[in-house]
């Protein structure tokens, strides 16, 4: 309770899995939609069928990517602090060994 009050524990990274799957869901249904509404057009609507079958296949690893980085960006913090945490003890010793 204290790390997350304190801010060093990260709540973001859960609400971008959850970012990714409503993302997901999307595109997914963006994609389904214009490949509809291709197919129903009287004429020219195999563009709209194209486009519709990009983003069925493209928008979720796009959504994918999008959030892969916004995750890397948490995790450097993660690490960047366990190094922080590791090397601070180390110095104090070495500080207290030269004072003596």
């Amino acid at each position: 309770m204290e790390d997350f009050l304190n801010f060093k524990k990260m709540l973001t990274p859960m609400f971008i899995k959850i970012l990714f799957w409503i993302g997901l869901v999307i595109t997914v249904l963006a994609g389904l939609g214009m490949i509809i509404s291709g197919a129903n057009q009287n004429y020219g609507g195999g563009g709209t069928v194209l486009i519709g079958l990009i983003t069925l296949v493209v928008g979720p690893v796009l959504v994918r990517v999008y959030c892969e980085i916004l995750i890397v960006v948490f995790s450097i913090n993660d690490t960047l602090t366990e190094i922080k945490n590791a090397v601070k003890p180390k110095e104090v010793i070495a500080h207290v060994a030269q004072v003596q």
